[in-house]
């Protein structure tokens, strides 16, 4: 597996300096901050982020993420020019060298949480989700939640609510559909591969459909195109914020079919009504069974990109919550040196 570091451009509090001493890191996933949604990414904004990463020794592989307009999800007439661009965005991105492009298909907003500095026992503050916080917000009051709810203005969002109020889960399938049958062609063409984030949190919230949540809606969604083209960010955070979700045997299965291209990994605590909090990589810190998903990969023979997604806030870091240097470092180190063990206890078995 290829380890990567996510990293913001040249506003993010962690640079590429100190990012580049991290024992077996990479790669940088990364984006063009500077282009709004919609518009075509000019070659030359590609190439001058590429050459800031490879400067330093390391390599641009994987974007995260070319967002995908609200126009397109609600099916507006605007779509196809915004298609257009979005096409031509990977023919630019493919002409400097990127292979696997991440994005997601949620409605308004990215992932959501009900508190970005949720203090552990341990001193450490980490990103936490609380079902019951969210099922009280009225969102035609407005919606006041850390991270998102300053990308709109009130009015904007609420119009924006009663434009999705229309759109049930079925509908946008069926706008995801016509978004992958104009990309994936392209994307096919030009050797880049797609990989949708699943929803975070994976469940319907504020009223708004979410439809890439489980282990039935990625086969859903990797049939519409059935190439590998059209393929998966497996994050098991996400995933890993339904108590029910199977994250090792989801990774058996599609990294098995070829299908994952970029993995997030990351441990949650989780509970049976859907709320969690961030915790270290470990397994014993949280729900997931970090060293069984890694196995997962490894016996499923993957090689693709993986980062080890957001980390707690540790030994007095401030910055930006969920994306500092220390503990996702940490976590970096920690899930390089399982797949090192299973490689080389595998090594042991056959000499």
């Amino acid at each position: 597996m290829k380890m990567s570091f996510r990293w913001y451009g040249d506003s993010d509090p962690v640079s590429l300096d100190y990012i580049r001493q991290i024992p077996g890191l990479e790669q940088i996933v990364s984006a063009v901050y500077d282009v709004p949604v919609g518009e075509v990414w000019p070659v030359a904004n590609i190439q001058a982020l590429k050459d800031k990463i490879e400067a330093r020794g390391l390599k641009l592989e994987v974007i995260e993420s070319v967002p995908v307009h609200e126009d397109i999800k609600l099916a507006k007439p605007t779509r196809d020019k915004l298609i257009g661009n979005y096409c031509q965005t990977l023919r630019n991105l493919a002409q400097c060298g990127i292979k696997v492009v991440c994005y997601n298909f949620m409605p308004v907003f990215d992932w959501t949480r009900t508190t970005l500095e949720k203090q552990l026992p341990d001193g450490s503050s980490t990103l936490s989700f609380d079902m019951d916080i969210v099922n009280k917000i009225d969102p035609s009051e407005g919606i006041q939640l850390p991270g998102w709810d300053t990308s709109y203005k009130p009015d904007e969002l609420k119009a924006l609510l009663a434009e999705y109020s229309k759109v049930d889960e079925e509908k946008l399938w069926s706008h995801l559909e016509y978004f992958l049958h104009k990309v994936i062609p392209v994307a096919k063409e030009v050797g880049i591969k797609m990989a949708i984030h699943p929803d975070d949190p994976p469940r319907p919230i504020f009223g708004l459909p979410r439809i890439v949540k489980n282990r039935n809606d990625l086969a859903r969604l990797l049939a519409i195109e059935d190439t590998p083209a059209n393929g998966l960010t497996l994050c098991s955070g996400s995933l890993g914020g339904d108590f029910y979700n199977d994250i090792a045997a989801m990774v058996r299965e599609f990294a098995g079919q070829g299908r994952i291209h970029f993995a997030h990994l990351r441990n949650v605590k989780v509970n049976e009504a859907g709320d969690f909090y961030e915790t270290g990589h470990r397994s014993q810190d949280g729900s997931l069974d970090m060293a069984e998903i890694i196995k997962a990969y490894y016996e499923a023979g993957y090689d693709g990109y993986v980062r080890p997604d957001h980390g707690r806030m540790i030994w007095g870091e401030t910055g930006k919550p969920g994306y500092g240097l220390y503990d996702r470092a940490l976590g970096a180190v920690y899930l390089n040196g399982i797949w090192e063990g299973i490689a080389k206890a595998e090594t042991a078995k056959s000499a």
